[in-house]
């Protein structure tokens, strides 16, 4: 088991379709990095808590959080940190908040292609 672990965090919805939605879009990650993990900020299960708390019972050192949101808004200025920042003291793990999967170049790409596959259809 690594020393270091990635969470992937999406929002979280009381419904359970929406969830399925983001589990499915994480489960690639999941498989292929080692002890990665995706936590909801709020309403779904598991918690950023539970998952934070789990590293740190695992011996975890560190964790880098990816935030599965298309913009960095009120949740991930405020929020999002002020939360890694309580769970870090708590559990005494570096925390460290990634910018949002919708600021990387790559998803442009990626939404790019898909309008243009649904165009030949």
């Amino acid at each position: 088991m690594s020393d270091h672990r990635v969470l992937l965090l999406a929002h979280g919805s009381s419904d359970p379709k929406w969830c399925a939605t983001f589990e499915k879009l994480a489960a690639p990650s999941l498989s292929s990095i080692p002890d990665a993990a995706i936590a909801y900020m709020e309403l779904s299960q598991p918690s950023l808590d539970d998952e934070v708390r789990r590293a740190a019972a695992d011996g975890v050192k560190s964790i880098t959080v990816l935030p599965l949101f298309l913009a960095a808004g009120r949740h991930l200025r405020k929020d999002v940190p002020a939360m890694l920042e309580r769970l870090s003291t708590e559990h005494g793990i570096a925390i460290e908040l990634s910018a949002p999967v919708g600021e990387h170049p790559l998803l442009g790409d990626a939404i790019r292609h898909i309008v243009e596959e649904s165009l030949t259809q």
